[in-house]
């Protein structure tokens, strides 16, 4: 497994449901936590790797990893914050984006092991923004027309750098 980066077709297209959860997705999930960790992230979705499967791993400071298989977020808050998001798959690219603070998500663990997360701050930006990655979607699109467009210069900058 390796990173796909903006351009490649595979992180515009939406991933399809793990079937069945099995062994293998442990070793899967293992592998994409070692990568998000090599890449200093804290979170790697499936179609980052090329895996077109919805699996998303997370980890951040001060708690374990997690692995989401087949997520569902059933809700989010009305409150919103702005923070400064990146992504493996746009290194190099830092900006401001506007999500729900809280979340809640159902899901499978790498166990096939199912689990409701209430989550909020941090962990809740980056659920959303992993599971945006299983939709086909960068956190470039969630900019303004402004911001994007300085955001592509940025990656366009650094790519031929």
């Amino acid at each position: 497994m390796e990173i796909l980066y903006l351009g490649n077709e595979l992180l515009r297209q939406k991933a399809l449901p793990v079937k069945p959860i099995n062994r293998e997705y442990e070793k899967i999930a293992e592998e994409m936590i070692e990568i998000m960790h090599l890449g200093k992230g804290v979170g790697l979705a499936g179609p980052q790797v090329g895996l077109m499967k919805r699996i998303f791993v997370v980890h951040i400071e001060r708690d374990e990893p997690r692995v989401f298989i087949n997520p569902t977020i059933i809700g989010t808050s009305q409150e919103q914050e702005s923070y400064e998001e990146g992504c493996l798959s746009v290194p190099g690219v830092w900006e401001d984006v506007i999500r729900p603070r809280k979340v809640q998500v159902q899901a499978w663990n790498e166990k096939g092991r199912p689990f409701t997360l209430e989550a909020d701050s941090i962990l809740a930006r980056v659920i959303q923004h992993e599971y945006d990655h299983l939709e086909g979607i960068l956190f470039i699109d969630r900019l303004s027309e402004i911001q994007r467009n300085k955001a592509l210069a940025k990656w366009e900058k650094r790519r031929r750098a």
